[in-house]
């Protein structure tokens, strides 16, 4: 019986040491989870100022030991994968000399490393409203800034869904150019020497801050995603882009409600040079596909609005904020179904295609159609 008796109080010692090694890894995990909370929130104890200097193609882990070595954070290696996690924004790390606290939390951090404080040179490019993801490109490489293929890759390819936006474009197999649209008309000073991500971030990251949440909700109200929107404003970009945009936009969304087709030239089937014609100009041009010939049938039958119904695969340029108002809030209580302009950029609406013929008639007789 006494044997007996020492065996169960020797059981009972083992589950105790087993409930404190629980409670110790427990405490330990807490701990842990606790330092690393404060590593990533920045309650670092005492605040110390300093500053740091990156150097030009420092990685998220050199620029975190600048850091730990610094005094501003306590691990290079949690930084790394704190920047990681977040998509895109190793790509938007600058290099130069940044004044920076260990009180602030890794997002204040990397926000205060997107902005460049040196003196690098720039060069200002501005991008007119209805330019092409094309055109851009071309500006782009006049300014020196990068090659036109190099920029159209990165545009088109590249991710950046750390823009709001990214997430609600649509990608259709018909599609061209998947960067259509969405680089924002404007000026813009990039740095000599930046990374090609780091300047069309910046077009798109304009872009993200037009689109407010009054206009998401709006395309809500009007059952269109965030593509159709931006493509139907680039039409009216091309068709007018000015005082008569409203008008222009209420004449398309009829025809798309009527389910007409669209019968814009700034997109249509047609072999015709200066005609400011999307599958011209673009599609056959050296970027696309070099010749009209070799455009594929199924791309020109998707951005034809003479004989595809709806909207275009995709938009044809890139609007300015006018003309995607406009295609968010068109003229109300508009009934015309077409329009035209004549040489003097006067615009002309019709409520039927009779009288769109006439119109048509006048304009020839008095030499003032296009």
């Amino acid at each position: 019986m006494p044997a007996r008796r020492r065996k169960k109080r020797k059981k009972h010692g083992c589950l105790i040491v087993m409930l404190v090694f629980l409670m110790l890894a427990a405490l330990a995990a807490a701990a842990g989870w606790f330092w690393l909370s404060g590593e990533v929130s920045g309650s670092r104890g005492a605040a110390v100022t300093q500053s740091v200097t990156i150097e030009k193609g420092s990685g998220p882990l050199a620029i975190g030991q600048k850091l730990q070595d610094a005094g501003i954070i306590r691990s290079a290696q949690v930084f790394r994968f704190y920047v990681r996690g977040k998509d895109g924004a190793a790509d938007t790390l600058q290099y130069g000399t940044f004044e920076l606290s260990s009180d602030m939390s890794y997002d204040e951090i990397i926000a205060a490393l997107q902005v460049a404080t040196d003196d690098r040179e720039t060069v200002r490019v501005t991008f007119p409203e209805g330019k092409t993801v094309i055109q851009y490109a071309q500006i782009m490489e006049q300014a020196g800034l990068c090659s036109a293929q190099e920029f159209l890759d990165v545009a088109n390819n590249g991710d950046f869904s750390q823009f709001g936006f990214w997430a609600k474009r649509e990608e259709k197999p018909n599609q061209f150019m998947k960067a259509e649209g969405y680089l924002f008309p404007d000026t813009y000073e990039f740095f000599v020497g930046d990374t090609v991500y780091n300047m069309v971030a910046k077009i798109y990251g304009e872009f993200d801050n037009k689109i407010t949440a009054e206009m998401y909700a709006r395309m809500d109200e009007l059952d269109m995603t965030l593509t159709e929107v931006v493509t139907l404003a680039s039409l009216v970009q091309e068709e007018a882009g000015n005082e008569y945009s409203k008008m222009v936009s209420a004449v398309f969304h009829n025809r798309l409600a009527s389910g007409m087709t669209l019968g814009s030239n700034v997109a249509w089937d047609k072999e015709k040079a200066d005609d400011n014609n999307y599958i011209y100009d673009s599609m056959a041009g050296p970027y696309g596909y070099g010749s009209w010939d070799a455009i594929p049938a199924e791309l020109r039958e998707a951005y034809d609005t003479y004989t595809h119904t709806g909207l275009p695969a995709g938009p044809v340029s890139n609007p300015g904020l006018l003309s995607i108002e406009a295609a968010l809030w068109p003229e109300e209580n508009c009934d015309y179904l077409y329009f035209q302009t004549d040489t003097l950029g006067n615009y002309h609406f019709a409520k039927t295609n009779a009288e769109h013929e006439a119109i048509t008639a006048d304009l020839e007789s008095q030499g003032i159609r296009p």
